[in-house]
């Protein structure tokens, strides 16, 4: 069988007091709400750039049009099925690879500076990997990825969710089953108001400059988003 790659990029459906909760307490709703769109469809564009196919999966299920009508009706989409994200992210490698896919790594919605070169490299060690994962500051994980002869759901099962343990939760249930993983360098998720001036600062001379996220950001006027010791509010 030929060898096919797939990217699943998991999102929430956009509403106010669903999306971005904690940068909401600090901006706003709306402007949370915004931001988040811009997230994803900055995250969309660079997996786009990659050539590879990406698959949405989107939450809740029963949303596919109000996510189709967002993201546009050529995506490929795919309900989020499970009581928690471990179950969803679990049932979303197994509906991959039951369509024939090979090699699949899913990330989030929360790191809309994510570069391409990061998603290859990922996608390039599974042939001498059973399993990649990509670490993020606060203690989860911002990707993880399997060949179809090397899923080890185990890993989904067991974990306390939103918690600064999921990485090592997760290490450690790798470790007990033998696999081999290979591990991307550390990213950072944007869940909270010090997170969104860690991407500004870091964005303001990278090819990420000229994003939505970062457009949005330049034209965003409020004390919240005045980063300290720098020259160069958001």
């Amino acid at each position: 069988m030929a060898d096919q790659p797939l990217i699943i990029l998991f999102v929430k459906v956009p509403a106010r007091s669903q999306v971005k909760t904690r940068l909401a307490a600090a901006l706003g709703e709306e402007a949370a709400l915004e931001l988040y769109q811009r997230f994803v469809q900055d995250i969309l564009d660079t997996l786009v750039q990659t050539g590879i196919p990406v698959m949405i999966c989107y939450y809740p299920p029963d949303n596919r049009n109000a996510v189709a009508g967002w993201l546009g009706p050529e995506q490929k989409y795919l309900p989020q099925e499970g009581r928690d994200v471990g179950e969803r992210m679990e049932n979303a490698f197994r509906q991959a690879f039951n369509r024939g896919f090979s090699r699949v790594v899913l990330i989030g919605s929360d790191i809309p500076d994510l570069p391409a070169p990061l998603i290859k490299e990922a996608l390039a060690a599974l042939p001498m990997h059973d399993a990649v994962i990509g670490p993020a500051r606060d203690g989860g994980y911002y990707l993880v990825g399997f060949r179809n002869d090397t899923f080890f759901p185990g890993v989904f099962s067991g974990i306390a969710w939103s918690t600064g343990t999921v990485f090592r939760s997760t290490m450690q249930a790798f470790g007990k089953a033998g696999q081999r993983v290979h591990e991307l360098p550390l990213w950072q998720d944007v869940d909270t108001i010090e997170d969104l001036k860690d991407l500004a600062a870091r964005s303001r001379r990278s090819a990420f400059s000229s994003s939505r996220t970062m457009s949005f950001l330049a034209g965003f006027k409020d004390a919240h988003l005045s980063l300290e010791g720098s020259d160069a509010p958001i």
